[in-house]
């Protein structure tokens, strides 16, 4: 994959995640191929931040996360940190707060969030990919809930997204007994959109990019936070905002651009307003 940077554009507080971008999209890369890219308590924090900054930035249609080096995209947390970030009462709610800030912060991106997976995905590195909403993997993609194994307590949103993804059974059958699958049985139990050769994942990515890049911005977006409402109970279902979002489409500029290209038999030209 070729960086392509923007000097000044996206800077990240910690060497350990990078970020550029290249073309509409944002890359976020853990870098810490040492560890298998296991999250630090600066890796953590520094995500909210680029999200919070690419959500501003009408030039960025995908935010993608990857793991640096051909192992990992992330193996889990940083146990390194557990004894000072965990051991203690107070530190384990300052820990959880840090993580869920951040998980949160990817889910709720209004802009589409892709994981782009080879090698180990485990523990926290399974929470930030269903934070995302697509999952693209290698075939030697493995990926593992181990928490049950070393005495965790699992927060309730990321049990829940991987409830909405894989179903109640995949995801009680994941969580209790710690085991790994590989990326043909996450395909079949939903929890990858697409799994490929590990020499063809760039090539793939690539594709996704460029229908981000082309597709009407404020369409996939309504879609996503439509699709988020509806994931909730009924009773806290926002249909005023559903419809807004439906509303804001067909009154943009971009539905007139989609109509006239359409007319003069045309590839139109998005700008997301």
């Amino acid at each position: 994959m070729t960086e392509a940077t923007t000097p000044g554009a996206y800077r990240s507080d910690t060497e350990r995640v990078q970020a550029w971008t290249e073309g509409a999209a944002l890359h976020i890369r853990f870098n810490q191929p040492a560890k298998h890219n296991a999250l630090s308590v600066d890796m953590w924090q520094a995500v909210p931040p680029l999200l919070a900054q690419a959500e501003a930035d009408d030039a960025i249609r995908l935010v993608v996360f990857s793991g640096a080096g051909e192992k990992a995209f992330v193996s889990g947390a940083d146990i390194s940190q557990f004894e000072d970030m965990r051991a203690a009462r107070e530190a384990v709610k300052v820990y959880e707060a840090m993580a869920e800030e951040a998980l949160m912060a990817i889910y709720r991106c209004a802009k589409p969030t892709l994981a782009c997976i080879r090698g180990y995905c485990i523990g926290g590195g399974v929470n930030v990919a269903i934070s995302c909403d697509i999952r693209l993997a290698s075939e030697d993609a493995q990926f593992g809930i181990p928490a049950a194994r070393l005495g965790l307590g699992y927060r309730l949103s990321a049990l829940k997204n991987l409830v909405n993804l894989v179903g109640v059974g995949a995801a009680k059958d994941l969580f209790f007994t710690g085991r790994r699958i590989g990326a043909p049985e996450a395909k079949s139990l939903g929890l990858v959109t697409r799994v490929c050769p590990g020499e063809q994942l760039a090539s793939l990515l690539s594709e996704y990019v460029t229908m981000f890049s082309a597709n009407a911005p404020l369409t996939i977006r309504a879609g996503k936070r439509i699709i988020e409402e509806m994931l909730k109970d009924d009773a806290d279902l926002d249909r005023d905002l559903c419809k807004r979002l439906i509303l804001d489409c067909f009154e943009s500029d971009d539905y007139a651009e989609g109509r006239r290209a359409f007319m003069e038999k045309r590839t139109p030209v998005f700008r997301g307003k």
